[in-house]
Parts: C-alpha cells; sequence; structure tokens
C-alpha cells in the first residue's frame, strides 16, 4: 500500500482551491469596502449627536464640521477645537460634496439651512447620512 499524494492529486487540489479563492477574493473586498463606508456613517451619526448633546450641556452654540479630512466640533464660547477626530478619507472613503458646517443652538436644534445629505463611497459600496434640521438622523 501506497502513502502519500501523487504530483497529479496535488495539482488538482491546488487548482481547485485556487478557482475557490478566485471566486472568493472579490467578495471579500466588497465586504471590507461596505464596513468601511459603514464605520463612516456611524462616525459622522456620533459626531453629530456628540455636537447636540454638547451644545445642550454647556448652554452654548456649537458648531460641528464635517469634512472629507476631518470631523470636529467647537463650542463658539471657547476658543480651538474642542473635538476632533480623522475623516471618511483616513479610512479610504470618499465623501461627496465639500465640507459642511451644522450649527447647533442651545437647545440641540441645528440653526440656519442645517438639512444635511452625506454621501460615503468606496468601490462599489455607497451609504447615505441625511440629517435634518431637528436633529434627527437617518442612514440608508
Amino acid at each position: 500500500m501506497r502513502r502519500g499524494f501523487s504530483l497529479l492529486e496535488l495539482l488538482l487540489a491546488i487548482a481547485i482551491a485556487g478557482l475557490l479563492l478566485g471566486i472568493a477574493l472579490p467578495q471579500f473586498g466588497l465586504f471590507r469596502d461596505r464596513l468601511a463606508v459603514g464605520a463612516a456613517a456611524e462616525r459622522i451619526a456620533a459626531a453629530h449627536r456628540r455636537a447636540r448633546i454638547t451644545a445642550i450641556l454647556q448652554s452654548h452654540p456649537v458648531v460641528l464640521t464635517i469634512d472629507a479630512d476631518s470631523l470636529s466640533i467647537v463650542v463658539e464660547a471657547d476658543s480651538g477645537a474642542n473635538w476632533k477626530e480623522p475623516g471618511p478619507s483616513a479610512h479610504g472613503v470618499a465623501l461627496a460634496g465639500g465640507s459642511r458646517q451644522l450649527t447647533f443652538s442651545p437647545v440641540g436644534i441645528t440653526a440656519g439651512l442645517s438639512n444635511a445629505t452625506f454621501r460615503l463611497t468606496r468601490g462599489a459600496a455607497i451609504r447615505t447620512v441625511v440629517v435634518s434640521r431637528l436633529g434627527r438622523l437617518r442612514m440608508f
């Protein structure tokens, strides 16, 4: 009785493994893109919530700046950024449109033209964050 594998059996196993990897790897890339875009959308939503709560707790207007490179919160009574985080582009996610500033009043409602839509993309993955003037967030 012989033990081990022949060269033909080994080549056949490698070919089958290669075919399976060729099918699975593109799907894995799309999965990674979806995760990155979802995380960027959650960071924008979290920054929005943080700015709103900060305005209410500090009893001062707060400005949230959402840019491709950074997310920042500034309390207008203080000087300098009170909170800052890298934006979506730091994680390879593109933010459609330019920089956007949302100003929160001390009661937590945004002032001015503060309805906003943020479209995040990476590869084939797309996520949209819609912010209403009353502070509601919707992600799809």
